[in-house]
């Protein structure tokens, strides 16, 4: 595919709070254009989508933000004829001392690109927004909203980034390292895992997981925790362990467990069917369709992302998403 038919890839958010009770979402007023509309920006070369998306909103509202559920994505045409796809999130301020924000570069505000944006009501925005196809994020947020969906936490399941090769590796199996490309994909890791508010780390112990998380967990000042249990070996001897492992994490917090914030889990190839499959009973059909089924199930350094809602009646996946190596998929 050529550049000039190659898609214009940009990425925001609609920010949201809760007030009394009340829904309200931030619209920004670009003077360029003299339009109001969501933070958005195009993708600097080769930056992730989600990295985008947080990106955007620092720069253009000062808020550094964990992204929730997928939004409807909008296309259209702009000057020149090229195809533009915008990738929405629906998104949170992150806490002041969220390791996320850690894991991220400083952001300056760009005061040129915006001068102003305000808290508005759905309804307000709606008659705000310069473009009517904006309205189309705008009516899924409110829709899960009403529901009482859309306050989630990510669960990130990881597979490690490219390692060498096994018949050209003379060492053990657990010791066998990443490439140089892999070290490169873990690295591009890290503002993924922070746009998704990533806090809380759980890693095979093998060398080339550890040096998948390693980066982030320089970056965030997390320390990971080792599971024996994601290990090739320790997943075909007793994959029970794995299942209950990631059965736990998406599943509701107990009993002074704090896991508002995003969590990750990084594994191998054949261990990942095991752990994907613990989201089908907390998900929807749409979910159960699209998550990966089929053998590699993710390609290295990419991430599988469930949005889990923890409900009065137990947690609840209502948002999909597969994010990093591959191309991406969500809804």
């Amino acid at each position: 595919m050529s550049l000039r038919t190659r898609p214009v890839v940009a990425a925001g958010a609609l920010v949201w709070r809760e007030r009394e009770g009340r829904l309200e979402v931030l619209v920004i007023h670009r003077p360029r254009y003299d339009d109001w509309s969501w933070p958005k920006g195009k993708l600097d070369p080769k930056e992730p989508v989600p990295a985008c998306a947080v990106r955007e909103v620092a720069e253009e509202t000062g808020l550094e933000v964990a992204l929730g559920v997928p939004l409807p994505m909008l296309r259209y045409r702009v000057a020149g004829g090229r195809e533009k796809e915008v990738h929405y999130w629906a998104a949170r301020e992150l806490p002041a001392g969220s390791p996320a924000r850690k894991a991220r570069p400083e952001t300056p505000l760009c005061v040129d690109e915006v001068d102003e944006s305000r808290w508005v009501t759905p309804e307000k925005a709606a008659k705000m927004l310069s473009k009517k196809s904006d309205r189309k994020p705008l009516k899924a947020l409110v829709a899960l909203f009403e529901e009482g969906l859309l306050e989630t936490r990510a669960v990130a399941f990881v597979r490690h980034a490219r390692a060498r090769g096994r018949t050209g590796w003379k060492g053990s199996e657990a010791e066998r390292p990443l490439t140089q490309v892999g070290q490169t994909q873990a690295e591009r890791l890290v503002p993924v895992l922070a746009a998704f508010g990533v806090e809380a780390v759980t890693s095979s112990p093998w060398t080339r997981c550890a040096e998948t998380v390693a980066p982030f967990a320089s970056a965030s000042g997390i320390e990971p925790s080792l599971a024996e249990a994601l290990t090739e070996v320790a997943h075909e001897a007793a994959p029970g362990d794995a299942r209950r492992l990631a059965a736990k994490l998406l599943g509701k917090p107990g009993q002074g467990e704090n896991r508002s914030g995003g969590a990750a889990l990084c594994t191998h190839r054949p261990v990942l069917p095991t752990l994907l499959a613990q989201i089908d009973p907390i998900a929807p059909e749409w979910v159960r369709r699209s998550r990966p089924r089929k053998d590699p199930y993710l390609r290295p350094a990419s991430l599988a992302v469930a949005h889990v809602h923890d409900g009065p009646e137990g947690p609840r996946v209502v948002g999909f998403e597969v994010q990093g190596a591959t191309r991406e998929r969500r809804r």
